[in-house]
């Protein structure tokens, strides 16, 4: 008896959504005409809301940075240019500072085999980067000896380490300087607003939360901007870092192409 009234009800739940299935058809037929008759004005509308969203997010940006005080606001987005500024460019230069290594060492192997130390230097010439100088700088030394150059190359890895670290103090100033004004202006901001509480004699919740909300806008803005240079930061010390150890590598390597050198004379 159980098992036929499961049947039963197998078989009105299949027809129930039998009948679900083709009204539901029925539906969509017009609904698809109507939705193909209706799609240019659809994507007028589309596009009309996609150009006010725009306008939209321009105007909320704008009406933040006003209500968050031209001063410092302005500070903030000073900051925030200066810093992008050197961020982009160590990023250019530490890019271009960037060379293969392994290619450059085949190339003076082979130039001094084959045409000795003025081959080797004139292919370091012809090659960016700061491997290729510290390079120029051990063969121009050579003739004085291993020691001699090992020191050279030393000494000139030094110098052109720092240079690669050129400019991130300025990085890390605008990162450290653009929150420091977010709160200056917050602290400023709540000022102001507990003069206007004080002078209105009255704690209203809509004057408190208005200054509230115009004091926080600096900080908010202020973060932001720490927040965008210090991925530009990292980044610059990760490649930094990783030119230094190529520099090192192939400085030991070019050590060792020189004695092989000079055990075959």
């Amino acid at each position: 008896m159980k098992k036929l009234f499961a049947f039963i009800a197998v078989l009105g739940m299949l027809y129930i959504g039998a009948s679900n299935n083709a009204v539901a058809q029925d539906q969509a037929q017009p609904a698809t005409t109507n939705a193909a008759a209706n799609q240019p004005a659809d994507q007028e509308e589309k596009a009309a809301a996609a150009a006010e969203e725009g306008q939209s997010v321009h105007s909320m940006i704008k009406m933040y940075f006003i209500q968050g005080g031209p001063g410092f606001m302005a500070s903030i987005l000073l900051c925030f240019i200066l810093g992008l500024a050197f961020a982009l460019e160590r990023v250019i230069y530490l890019n271009l500072s960037t060379s293969n290594d392994k290619k450059l060492l085949v190339s003076v192997e082979d130039a001094l085999s084959n045409g000795g130390i003025e081959a080797a230097k004139e292919v370091c010439r012809n090659t960016r980067g700061p491997v290729a100088s510290i390079f120029y700088q051990g063969l121009d030394r050579s003739d004085e000896g291993l020691d001699v150059v090992e020191k050279t190359v030393v000494s000139y890895g030094g110098v052109q380490a720092s240079l690669l670290e050129k400019g991130l103090s300025w990085i890390g100033l605008f990162i450290s300087l653009a929150p420091m004004l977010g709160f200056l202006g917050t602290v400023v901001g709540l000022i102001v607003a507990f003069d206007a509480i004080e002078v209105a004699g009255d704690i209203s919740p809509a004057l408190v939360a208005n200054g509230m909300k115009i004091a926080l806008i600096t900080t908010v803005g202020g973060l932001v901007v720490a927040i965008i240079l210090q991925i530009f930061y990292n980044y610059c010390l990760s490649k930094i870092d990783s030119i230094v150890n190529s520099m090192e590598d192939a400085s030991i390597s070019l050590i060792d192409i020189l004695v092989k050198h000079n055990l075959k004379k």
